[in-house]
This record gives C-alpha cells, sequence and structure tokens, in this order.
C-alpha cells in the first residue's frame, strides 16, 4: 500500500534493537513475574497484634519499633498489559520497644493496575492480606489479624527477563483500643524481578491500525487510511455519515438533522430531550432527583414534614417532623433511681418494682420509644466478672419490661462494667454513684 516501505534485515536480526528502549521492554499479554523485594515496614504504634496471657499477669502491650526490615517473595500472572493478579509472602525481623523480639509476617494476594506503555511502568494495587506477628509470650504472642492494603510504584524493565520494581503500601487493620477504628502500616519495598512470556519477536516498526503505514509515518496511528499520510479520506472527519461541511459536530459522531450527538448533560442515563432536569442527575420516570426540601436527611417521599426539618433527639427520628422528647420518656433516659440489687447478684430486688411499673406505663404509652439498659458497677474485683454481672443486671432489667408487655425488639442491653464511670471509685460514695442501671433512648 502507498506509505509503506520494507527493508531486508539479516537473518536472526533483533528486530527489539529498532525500538526506543522507553517502549522497548514495555509489558505484553500473558507475561508472568517471580521475584523477591526487601524494605522497610513501619507500623502503627496501636497495632493490634497482642496475645494476652492470664498466666503473665505482668505481660502488658508492647509496642513494636517505628521502623523494621523486611523481606519476601512474590508472583503475579498478567493476561493483559493493563492488569494483573499477584501473592506474595514476606517476613519482618521486628523488636518492641523493650527490646523483646517479634517476627512479623504476612501472605497476600491483590489485582494489579498497569499503565504498560513503556519500559518504566506506573502502578496501582488493591488487595487483601494476613498480618500475623510470632513472639515469646513476654513481648506479644502469636497472632494474626486480617487487613486491606493498597499501594503504587514504578516497575524498571531492564532487558526480556530482569525488572526493577519500587512499592509503598498503606495496609489498614484494626486498632488495639476500642476507640483506635482503623490504623495505618507503611511500607516502602525494593524488589528484583525474572520476567516471563514475552514474545520472541515484535515488529521492528508497529502498525497500529494495520492500514500499511508504520506508526511513525503515519498522522492517524489509530485510525486506518490512506495515502499520503495515513489518514482516513477527508469529508467525514468523525465517520458518522455526515460529511463535514453538512456537520455541526465534525469532531463527535451524531445524527440527523445536524449530525450531532443526543446530549446527556448531567449524565443520569435520561437523554436531554426526555430529561425534566437536564442539569441535575436524576432517576425515573422523568430524570429529575428525589429531594429532600428541608435538607434533614429524610427524602420528600418519606418525609411527613417537608418544610421542616426533624429534630435529632432519638424520638420520633424518622418520620420527619420537628418534637420535643416528652417529660415522662425523658424521665427515664439517664441513670434510673430505685432499681436495686443485691451484692454480686443480678435479681431484681422487690423494692424496684414501682420503678420499673412506671417505666412500662411510660413505654406503653409511647410505642415509638426505643431504649438501650446499660448496667454499670464500680472497679471493685475482677473486670470480666464486673462487665458480665452488668450485663445480666442489665438483661433482668429488659426481662422485666418484657415480661410486663414490652416488645423485646424495643429494647437492647449492654453490660458496660466499671468501663464508664461518673464518680471516681476511690471513695464510697462514688463506687456507690458507679454503680447503677442507665436507659438511653435509641434513634432506630
Amino acid at each position: 500500500m502507498s506509505g509503506s516501505t520494507t527493508t531486508t534485515k539479516p537473518r536472526g536480526h533483533d528486530k527489539r534493537k529498532e525500538i526506543r528502549w522507553i517502549k522497548r521492554w514495555a509489558p505484553e499479554r500473558n507475561m508472568g513475574e517471580i521475584g523477591i523485594y526487601g524494605g522497610v515496614f513501619v507500623p502503627a504504634r496501636r497495632l493490634e497484634l497482642f496475645e494476652a496471657d492470664n498466666d503473665l499477669p505482668d505481660q502488658g502491650y508492647q509496642p513494636l519499633r517505628k521502623v523494621n526490615g523486611e523481606f519476601g517473595a512474590r508472583a503475579g500472572y498478567y493476561p493483559i498489559r493493563f492488569l494483573g493478579l499477584e501473592l506474595e509472602g514476606g517476613a519482618m525481623l521486628a523488636r518492641t520497644t523493650n527490646d523483646e523480639r517479634a517476627t512479623l509476617y504476612h501472605v497476600r494476594g491483590h489485582v494489579v493496575g498497569q499503565l504498560g506503555l513503556w519500559s518504566i511502568t506506573p502502578f496501582v494495587l488493591a488487595g487483601l492480606s494476613g498480618l500475623g506477628v510470632d513472639s515469646s509470650r513476654s513481648a506479644v504472642g502469636n497472632d494474626i489479624d486480617m487487613g486491606f492494603h493498597f499501594g503504587g510504584g514504578l516497575k524498571f524493565y531492564l532487558s526480556r527477563y530482569a525488572m526493577l520494581r519500587l512499592d509503598a503500601r498503606d495496609t489498614l487493620t484494626a486498632g488495639r483500643g476500642v476507640d483506635d477504628g482503623v490504623i495505618h502500616n507503611f511500607e516502602a519495598l525494593l524488589g528484583l524481578s525474572l520476567t516471563l512470556g514475552r514474545k520472541d519477536k515484535r515488529p521492528a516498526r508497529p502498525d497500529t491500525d494495520k492500514d500499511g503505514f508504520y506508526d511513525d509515518q503515519d498522522k492517524c496511528v489509530t485510525t486506518p487510511g490512506v495515502a499520503p499520510d495515513g489518514c482516513p479520506k477527508p469529508g467525514d472527519k468523525d465517520g458518522d455519515g455526515f460529511l463535514d461541511p453538512d456537520d455541526k459536530c465534525i469532531d463527535e459522531p451524531g445524527v440527523a438533522p445536524d449530525g450531532c450527538p443526543i446530549r446527556d448533560k448531567d449524565g443520569d442515563g435520561f437523554l436531554d430531550p426526555d430529561d425534566r432536569c437536564i442539569d441535575e442527575p436524576g432517576i425515573a420516570p422523568d430524570g429529575c432527583p428525589i429531594r429532600d426540601k428541608d435538607g434533614d436527611g429524610i427524602l420528600d417521599p418519606d418525609d411527613k414534614c417537608i418544610d421542616e426539618p426533624e429534630t435529632k433527639n432519638n424520638y420520633q427520628d424518622q418520620d420527619g417532623c420537628p418534637d420535643e422528647v416528652p417529660a415522662e420518656v425523658t424521665k427515664f433516659s439517664g441513670v434510673i433511681q430505685g432499681i436495686f440489687f443485691d451484692t454480686n447478684k443480678a435479681e431484681v430486688k422487690k423494692q424496684s418494682r414501682a420503678t420499673l411499673d412506671n417505666a412500662v406505663a411510660v413505654m406503653k404509652k409511647y410505642e415509638d420509644v426505643k431504649v438501650e439498659i446499660v448496667g454499670h458497677t464500680d472497679s471493685t474485683g475482677d473486670r470480666t466478672h464486673n462487665v458480665d454481672l452488668s450485663l445480666r443486671r442489665a438483661d433482668a432489667v429488659k426481662k422485666y419490661l418484657v415480661d410486663h408487655g414490652i416488645a423485646a425488639d424495643r429494647i437492647d442491653s449492654r453490660g458496660a462494667g466499671p468501663d464508664e464511670p461518673i464518680a471516681d471509685n476511690a471513695s464510697k460514695a462514688g463506687k456507690a454513684k458507679n454503680r447503677r442501671i442507665e436507659f438511653k433512648l435509641l434513634s432506630r
């Protein structure tokens, strides 16, 4: 075809040498990668890898050092040049802050997305991992947690078989404390890999659109064309059947009458002629969004007072209307006086019945009220026993209310033990205040 040239190469000529280095070793389909890596692991100070040992009363939690060495191996398969799967296993020779040995290890799998156009290839990844520790009981014991990790980096394809790789990672795991939530554990890695599966030869001069014009001569490398420059015959630039002089949108394929596409300005799937709200993404039947006129988070179809925002007070919070908690209900919120138990027992005493009967009457009158009953103890004695005792007391109060006609699904119960004091446990008066039953309104 016009515009193409051919040259005769000697037998055995390596056609890859005709490709610039920046593209010579770019990733290919069906490649495998096997390698090793090393680096540093920076754990969060509140990393929840700890095995409590009741035989060591003075054991205590020991945080890990901030920076720890890491090494491991990985294997990956890339069915296409832009996407692949990888498995890794590694170990971190960590120590606790009191200089106890604590060997960390991980096993993880992830999906890798890479921009596989050049010999230097940026990538991102995300996946699941198991992060564990192997140490003496006096350090942090033996434990393993699941986590989610993500990261990115650069691959440097040096030759047909060699690849250098830089990674930065963040592994998300649970924190040690109740309030810690998700914590971050960072890694910086340097790896060397063996690349497998490359084709024996690559065209000396690529012709992406297969029109007979090599890419370095083709001004339209992705569109088949004709001489002199490999571009389509002039006349219909966007290929929609409308010649350019008659096409008002010559760069966008369109339809009658003017060759322009039918728009969906707000991208909601409703074409503009059928969309009553062309500037706002919406839903059926008219392409308009469901409104929340008063901005209280309750959509208008479910809001009984669409012009007045809901009062968020855990009382009738689903109807969308402003309200106040009735005084009778308020009386049974917070610490409830008049509920008694024998020491170290969970049976409700008879003198508690008047208070509980009043609570039953209020809950029957206000059927929308839902409560959480929380039992509390002082700090005397074993914490585990106190938590169990406080839960049994909360359950006993719940049982009384249920036995007297209140639906069980309106009541939650919880034992807080000594963990939520309202007074100083150093005095008898403070301990007496901390031994209590609380009612808390629920919004569900």
